[in-house]
């Protein structure tokens, strides 16, 4: 039965505005910028330039709620510590590898463990895989 609904959709004829509605896909400000012509320079100009100190005190666009506002930027006193550590490299297979097991801290040897059970995964995998 739904077999037989869903080939009947596809002889159905829309017409071309609603077609156009439920394709386009694009943003409001786009389509403004391809009908004004050159665009450009122009359409820089018509841009809410945001001043310096507004920057530096608010983060913009962090805003997920409908009646909210974007929060401010807060000093680094008051952040936890972790914070500052997240994008800190963290050693590969390879160089945890070449260390003394023994010697490594215990966050890298819990990486150590994981990453390698992982590679000896793929590598199973690997061997198993039909072709």
């Amino acid at each position: 039965m739904a077999m037989s609904w869903t080939r009947g959709l596809k002889y159905v004829v829309v017409p071309r505005h609603a077609a156009q509605l439920v394709e386009s896909r694009g943003l409001a400000i786009a389509s403004k910028a391809k009908k004004g012509g050159k665009g450009g320079a122009a359409d820089a100009a018509k841009t809410p330039a945001l001043s310096k100190e507004l920057k530096s005190t608010i983060v913009f666009g962090a805003n997920i709620l409908k009646e909210g506002s974007d929060p401010k930027i807060q000093p680094d006193s008051e952040y936890p510590e972790w914070l500052w550590h997240l994008l800190n490299k963290r050693p590969v297979l390879s160089e945890l590898r070449r260390k003394d097991p023994k010697t490594l801290p215990y966050e890298d040897l819990k990486r150590f463990v994981k990453l390698d059970n992982r590679s000896r995964i793929k590598e199973n995998n690997a061997l198993t895989a039909k072709n």
